[in-house]
């Protein structure tokens, strides 16, 4: 693991350079690696003293792996001086990441070795970082524990709403060329990231392994009841789980439980949500234990379908491998049967995955995604997919005052403001683009890739301008948005 830090750090001040030489960045008072250092010992401080004064193997550990010589009443003063002790420390995205995020989103850099992986591997990089620091005394707390999830659940949000975060990265210290137009399907399932992480265990008193906390039901349902809009959805998922809930009461009792089919079809438009209400069914499945891993695998046509005779099968049933134990989420599912002709694979796909439904009843729950009209073509294609999936949840699109909602969600995550023209133009340009709606509508995409170009176009009046003071770096003009064409 050593190792692996060591190579990892290296590798984001090795990406800090390279998109400080790109111009991101560069009208800053400290260099991005400069930046990055200061922002790992910042995360680390925050870390420590959890358990009163800091152990002098860990302080050792800081100084060993960033390069200080901090003694422990430096570091205290380092932590009150920086405010890294208060609770709003683990709600402020690191600076350093928002330009690895702004390099990756805008694709501001054309560099085939860390293309679209910058933002994610400093963000593994701080999850490893964080796992060794706790691990440095052999005793790892609740506390401690607990410090860490809420900051990597705040850095695992910020990437999400720019399409960046991808659960079991297995990002490396030297990241490989990869020209993913190119790549073989077997490297490219190896490189998305679909296997399940498994948890990493944590030691408590005694040497003991143990299992990072799970979150309750509870608190899973209040995170999908808090998001905005859904309200069909919601009502749906809630009835959902509390017949879940009600089976597993029985179960404990001996008693038979209900017989319903836990495969589902989600319909709706695309960015309505689908895929972030499977996910938290997966989280609360697990909860349940109708799920051992409640893992979510999320895979479309390309990851089933093969080019000859022969190769669908096994490519599905890889697939369906990863998802066992959790969730298989298959987006634009009707594209398996939809207007194909002879010769095309999309029904062997079909039939392979209605066996290994069968076969694996207990252990795999499968959703199915997409246009509501296309997905009623998919589900008649074949009898067996009509009587599998007997269970809809239909995903409305979003009003306008939902998705401005939406957008000041996405700004309060990432610390930007809009100026009051910058408001009323945002409302006026989503109720007109709700009101007439263009082939490629895409609800709360619509909503990212806005604000994605508003803070590109906003980086480079920023740096036009010569400032750098607080108001200028957050504010969002109505400029910014002007002339944006979705």
């Amino acid at each position: 693991m050593a190792d692996k830090l060591k190579g990892l750090i290296e590798t984001c001040y090795g990406m800090a350079a390279a998109i400080s030489a790109a111009g991101i960045g560069a009208n800053e008072q400290m260099k991005l690696q400069a930046m990055v250092r200061f922002e790992f010992l910042k995360f680390l401080s925050y870390l420590a003293y959890t358990e009163g004064d800091v152990k002098q193997e860990e302080l050792d550990f800081i100084n060993r792996t960033l390069g200080y010589e901090f003694k422990g009443v430096e570091l205290a003063q380092f932590r009150f001086d920086e405010r890294t002790a208060l609770p709003e420390y683990a709600q402020s995205v690191p600076r350093a990441l928002k330009f690895f995020v702004l390099a990756d989103a805008g694709d501001k850099m054309q560099d085939k070795v860390y293309r679209k992986k910058k933002a994610i591997t400093l963000v593994e990089t701080y999850r490893l970082l964080g796992q060794s620091y706790i691990a440095q005394d052999d005793r790892t707390t609740e506390k401690e524990i607990r410090l860490l999830s809420a900051y990597m659940k705040m850095l695992e949000d910020f990437l999400k709403e720019y399409g960046l975060f991808r659960r079991n990265a297995n990002v490396q210290p030297i990241l490989p060329v990869i020209d993913r137009r190119e790549e073989k399907w077997e490297d490219s399932v190896k490189a998305s990231g679909r296997v399940p992480r498994q948890k990493a265990p944590q030691k408590e008193a005694g040497g003991q392994e143990q299992e990072e906390p799970e979150e309750s039901v509870e608190s899973m349902l209040a995170e999908l009841n808090a998001l905005t809009g859904l309200s069909a959805v919601k009502q749906e998922v809630n009835h959902l789980v509390n017949l879940m809930q009600v089976a597993k009461l029985r179960r404990e009792q001996g008693m038979k439980e209900p017989t319903v089919s836990k495969h589902l079809v989600f319909s709706g438009n695309p960015g309505t949500g689908k895929t972030t209400v499977a996910r938290l069914l997966a989280k609360i499945y697990k909860s349940l234990g109708i799920l051992e891993q409640g893992q979510l695998v999320e895979v479309d046509r390309g990851g089933l379908v093969g080019g000859y005779i022969g190769q669908t099968a096994t490519r599905t049933m890889d697939v369906v491998d990863e998802a066992i134990g959790g969730i298989l989420f298959i987006d634009e599912a009707y594209a398996l049967t939809v207007g194909k002709g002879e010769g095309d694979f999309g029904q062997e796909a079909v039939d392979t995955l209605l066996k290994a439904m069968e076969d694996n009843r207990d252990s795999l729950i499968v959703i199915v995604a997409g246009y509501p009209d296309l997905m009623e073509q998919f589900l008649s294609s074949n009898p067996g997919l009509r009587s599998r999936f007997s269970r809809f949840i239909e995903f409305e699109d979003y009003t306008p005052d939902e998705l401005y909602n939406i957008m000041g969600g996405m700004c309060k995550s990432q610390e930007y403001i809009l100026s009051a023209q910058a408001e009323e133009f945002v409302k006026e340009f989503l109720r007109a683009r709700c009101e007439n709606k263009p082939d490629n509508f895409a609800n709360a995409r619509d909503v990212r890739n806005l604000l994605e170009h508003a803070i590109t176009n906003q980086a480079a009046r920023v740096i036009g301008s010569g400032k750098s003071d607080y108001d200028t770096l957050a504010k969002l003009e109505k400029s910014d948005f002007e002339d944006i064409r979705l």
